[in-house]
Formats: structure tokens, sequence, C-alpha cells
């Protein structure tokens, strides 16, 4: 668990629990969740790649944005997460993110993701079949 700093429009940013999750069964992508138990936290979904990118420059379209080494926070990366209810800015520290994605590298190294999906699974989730 990490504190981030999180901000919303019209408000000071806040520090927050958050972690970052990789889970091998889903190689291509992460889980950012803000908050802690018992509390129930907001969780996000996005690609892995997004997050190593974002530690070299801007990247990512849409709901997801990751911002390398802000002016106002140098040592951290941005996070802006958007959604109908509004946007926030989460600010983690790089090296946070750096040592997290050097974990998942080593669990499954960029390229080889495909090696690690189990199509029976995905295919039954697709078509919502119960082994």
């Amino acid at each position: 668990m990490v504190t981030v700093r999180v901000s919303v429009p019209d408000e000071l940013s806040a520090p927050l629990p958050a972690e970052l999750h990789y889970d091998m069964t889903d190689p291509y992508a992460v889980r950012l969740c803000l908050g802690a138990p018992p509390a129930r936290t907001v969780d996000w979904v996005f690609a892995r790649s997004l997050l190593t990118e974002g530690l070299r420059r801007p990247t990512g379209t849409g709901d997801v944005l990751v911002i390398p080494r802000h002016r106002c926070h140098p040592d951290s990366v941005r996070i802006v997460l958007r959604s109908a209810a509004g946007a926030a800015l989460v600010d983690i520290a790089a090296s946070t993110v750096a040592a997290f994605l050097r974990r998942t590298d080593s669990l499954v190294p960029p390229g080889t993701e495909s090696l690690h999906i189990d199509m029976d699974r995905a295919l039954a989730e697709l078509t919502d079949r119960r082994d």
C-alpha cells in the first residue's frame, strides 16, 4: 500500500491510500485501487503498456491518461482518471510505479502476454458460459 495525492476540480489535493495490482491471468492490464478496506475501494483497470509508456512521455486517450514528472510534483507520475461523474488527478511516486512495473515484467515479460492467456476461460467469459 502506498499513499498517493488525489485532487479533483475546485478542491485541494488530499492523501489517499492506493495499491497497484497485476494479475497474470489478465497480462495486458494493471489495476489501480484507491482507498483502503474496510471502506470500498475505487478500482481502475487499464493497459500495463499505458503505465509503462507514461513513465517516459504523456500518453493515453479517453478515460485514463498518464503524464510523467508533472511540474508540481517532479518525482511523480500523474494519472488522470475521467468518467461521466468527473475527473481526478492521482500523483504517485515514479519510483513506486517503476518498481511495480519491474515486478510485472519479471512475471510476464512485455511481448509475451499472449502466452499467458487462457483462451478457453476467456471464451467462456465472453459467451457467459460457466464450467
